[in-house]
C-alpha cells in the first residue's frame, strides 16, 4: 500500500474513533449497506483468516465485515471501487486456479491462495491482499474486542509508564 492509499483508507477510518465501533449492530438479521450475501460471505472467510480466532476472538467475532460494510458504503467511490474489484479479482483467481469462488473454497486452498497474494509483488492480487489486511486489522483493532486484545494484560502502557512526566498527560 502506498502512502496515498493509506492516507485514504485513514481519511475513512477516523470515523470509527468517534464511537462508531461500538454502535455495529450485531442482530442476526443485520443487512449489509453494499454488500450482496456473496460479497458478505467473501469478506468473512477472508477477514476471519487475516485475523483468525484463537484463544482470542478473531475478526468474523468482531465483525469486521460489517465495519468494512459500513465504511465502503459511506466512504469514497474510489476506495469501494477498489475493495469491491479487489473482491472480484479474488473471486476469478479463485475460480482460475480451483474453479470455484474463494468463499467456496476449502480453508487450506483459501489459506494458499492467501499465501501466494502475500508475497512480494505488486501485481493487483497483491494490492487488494495489502489492502484487505490494512482495513481488517485497523477496523479489528478499534473494535471492543479487538482494544480489549490489545490490553490483554496490561499491554498498552499508560502514559505514566512511557517516561513522560508532564501532569497533562496523565
Amino acid at each position: 500500500m502506498n502512502r496515498r492509499e493509506l492516507m485514504q483508507v485513514s481519511s475513512v477510518l477516523p470515523l470509527a474513533g468517534t464511537g462508531a465501533l461500538a454502535q455495529i449492530s450485531t442482530a442476526p438479521e443485520w443487512k449489509p449497506e453494499l454488500f450482496d450475501a456473496h460479497t458478505n460471505d467473501t469478506v468473512v472467510a477472508l477477514t476471519e483468516l487475516i485475523i483468525p480466532a484463537t484463544d482470542t476472538p478473531g475478526a468474523k467475532a468482531a465483525f469486521v465485515n460489517r465495519w468494512l460494510d459500513r465504511l465502503l458504503a459511506a466512504g469514497p467511490a474510489a476506495q469501494r471501487d477498489a475493495f469491491l474489484d479487489g473482491l472480484h479479482w479474488l473471486d476469478g483467481h479463485s475460480i482460475k486456479i480451483h474453479s470455484a469462488p474463494f468463499v467456496k473454497l476449502t480453508e487450506p486452498q483459501q489459506i494458499a491462495v492467501l499465501k501466494t497474494l502475500d508475497a512480494a509483488g505488486d501485481g493487483p492480487g497483491q494490492r487488494f491482499f495489502r489492502l484487505a489486511k490494512s482495513w481488517t486489522s485497523r477496523i479489528y483493532y478499534q473494535t471492543n474486542i479487538g482494544m480489549s486484545e490489545l490490553n490483554k494484560g496490561g499491554r498498552v502502557p499508560s502514559p505514566q509508564n512511557m517516561g513522560c512526566k508532564h501532569t497533562s498527560h496523565a
